[in-house]
Formats: C-alpha cells, structure tokens, sequence
C-alpha cells in the first residue's frame, strides 16, 4: 500500500472519528440543556423544565393533591416498575419532540394512553370511595363507550384548576431552574 492511499484511509477515519464526536458532543449537550435526568425522579419540578408546563405547576400547587401526589402519582402508571418507566419514556419522548418542534397546543389536554392512567390512578388512591361509598368502579373502556363517567367529568377544577392552560401565566411564581449556559461561558457572553 503506498502512503498516499493510506492517508485517504486516514482521512476517512479522522473524518468518522469527528462526526462521531460532533454527535457525541450533540447527544451530551442535549442530555445537559434539557436536564434529562430530572425525568428519572418524582420530583413535580421537573415538569417545569418545560415552559408551557408552569401553570399546571401552579394549580397542582394550589390543589388540594399537593399534599398527597406529584405529577407521577397521577399521571404516570404506578403498578410496575417497567410499565412505570416505559410510560414515562414514551410520554417524555413524545412531549421532547412537541415541545422542540414548538407544535405545542395552547391548551394541553391528556391523550388517550394518559387519561386511562388517569382513571386507574384515581381509583388506586381513592378504591374505599370509589368501590364502598359510590359502588362503582369505572374501567376506561365502559366510559369511552358512554356507559359510566371518568372521574374529571365531575370534578373538573380539583387539581388542575381552570386557571390551567391558555393565557393563564399572568403572575405566576414558580421555582425556574438555573440557566442551562455554564457560569464560564455566561461571564464570557457579557
């Protein structure tokens, strides 16, 4: 092999070895700027992360659940641990690419796979109401077909308030993580 056709070989290595790097660097930038970690605990404030997010912060803030549930209680599967996460994988990656698309609704309502989760959540918490005092015990299926009612349907403002959604950001206060741009190079950029 001569050297100049083993320096295009090179070429192609160094040139791999960087687009390697470069979406390397990409991949741990974006881990770093959206905090992705965050997702991985019960902790409500991770839901703030995202912006459009800061009003229903409030209102379950304000809520009567405040005391008892986080944002997973409610809104993520709490029977298996694998079910557990892989939700909250699917439904993470889902409002990532919403929200970086910026395709966002104004005003964000459940989907169908969160609103059954839903359901079973407030039955799993609430099951000596539910199945002694009200005799009943909805299952999703029978409230898409009309026969029962989900439990929203009748307590609308209990934890998400009607404050919720579409122009409700007046005056809220809430805990806004740091800046995501490193103290080094934000002295830099001043």
């Amino acid at each position: 092999m001569s050297q100049s056709q083993s320096l295009k070989n090179y070429k192609w290595l160094w040139l791999g070895f960087g687009v390697a790097g470069l979406l390397f660097g990409l991949t741990c930038y974006t881990i770093y700027v959206s905090k992705a970690w965050s997702y991985a605990y019960d902790e409500p404030a991770a839901c703030i992360n995202c912006h459009i997010m800061g009003s229903y912060y409030q209102s379950w803030e304000k809520s009567s659940h405040r005391e008892w549930a986080t944002c997973n209680d409610c809104h993520v599967p709490n029977d298996k641990i694998l079910r557990q996460y892989g939700f909250k994988a699917i439904d993470g990656l889902y409002h990532a690419a919403v929200f970086t698309l910026r395709t966002e609704p104004q005003v964000i309502r459940p989907r169908e796979s969160t609103r059954e989760v839903l359901l079973e959540n407030c039955i799993r918490c609430h099951s000596p109401l539910v199945t002694e005092f009200v005799k009943m015990t909805p299952n999703y299926e029978s409230i898409l077909n009309g026969d029962k009612k989900a439990c929203w349907d009748c307590h609308q403002d209990l934890t998400h308030t009607a404050m919720s959604g579409l122009g409700s950001n007046n005056n809220v206060n809430l805990p806004l993580p740091a800046s995501p741009v490193p103290a080094w190079l934000d002295n830099m950029l001043r």
